[in-house]
């Protein structure tokens, strides 16, 4: 049998908040959970550092990233696919 093989790898969508660095963009992740004790709906964020070879994206795109193996101190995901351009101010 030939089946599709899925991916285990976990994907984020977040948007650039940092493309100073050389080959990484800085993408904060957004995302609303229930508070424990209080019910109250609260916004949580992360901050994740991704490789982007070519540096393609930049400050303000949408974008999405995907977990891989270990590539610096801080980067342990890859940036994968623009998901929307930032809005030319």
């Amino acid at each position: 049998m030939t089946e599709a093989k899925v991916s285990l790898k976990r994907t984020l969508i977040g948007k650039v908040v940092s493309d100073k660095r050389s080959k990484t963009v800085t993408v904060l992740i957004e995302r609303r959970v229930k508070h424990e004790l209080y019910g109250k709906i609260v916004g949580k964020s992360s901050k994740y550092h991704a490789h982007d070879e070519k540096g393609e994206y930049k400050m303000g795109d949408k974008i999405e990233i995907t977990e891989s193996k270990p590539i610096s101190k801080t980067k342990n995901w890859v940036a994968t696919r623009l998901v929307e351009k930032a809005a030319a101010v």
